[in-house]
């Protein structure tokens, strides 16, 4: 059932009092937010949560045009680099005689760095893969020990010592 637009309006109206209310931490009982038209805890809970995935699918929408508007310029900057970098030109030396020919390496970088913002942007390339491993190729050795034992460790990884940092007041998972 389609909402006509007055309605449409207060609901969003309602929804972003109510997304405001709970990021000052208002719990969905408060009579702040019952006071808002919903009926009970479940109602709020639940709009709250449609307005959530509901913003969710307009950030995904611009996103994916935004994705699309990008990857139609790179075609047009690839199309225009693409012919310099894949027909062989003729080279010619100081006197203008012809030497031979030759791709323009220039064009050939441009295209290679399209290509690659074309797999960023698209989320073409696959996640690196990384491994731990302990001394000698083996099982990291690990038990129940504490800052040193966590030191030695980052050090098989020829890491630094994190003891060292212990002094300057920044610990362990801190930025």
């Amino acid at each position: 059932m389609p909402v006509n637009r007055i309605k449409a309006a207060e609901i969003a109206e309602r929804r972003a009092a109510l997304i405001k209310l709970r990021r000052a931490g208002v719990p969905f009982d408060d009579p702040r937010i019952l006071a808002l038209g919903y009926t009970s805890r479940g109602a709020a809970t639940k709009d709250f949560y449609r307005a959530i995935c509901e913003r969710r699918d307009e950030q995904a929408a611009e996103a994916s045009a935004y994705r699309q508007e990008e990857n139609e310029r790179l075609d047009d900057l690839l199309a225009a680099a693409w012919p310099m970098a894949t027909e062989l030109r003729p080279v010619f030396n100081k006197e203008g005689d012809e030497i031979g020919q030759s791709i323009d390496l220039k064009a050939v970088d441009t295209v290679l760095k399209l290509m690659e913002r074309r797999a960023k942007l698209n989320g073409l390339d696959m996640p690196v893969r990384t491994e731990l491993s302990g001394p000698d190729g083996g099982a990291v050795p690990f038990g129940n020990g504490g800052l040193a034992e966590l030191s030695a460790l980052i050090g098989f990884a020829g890491q630094v010592n994190l003891e060292q940092h212990s002094t300057d007041g920044v610990g362990v998972g801190d930025g």
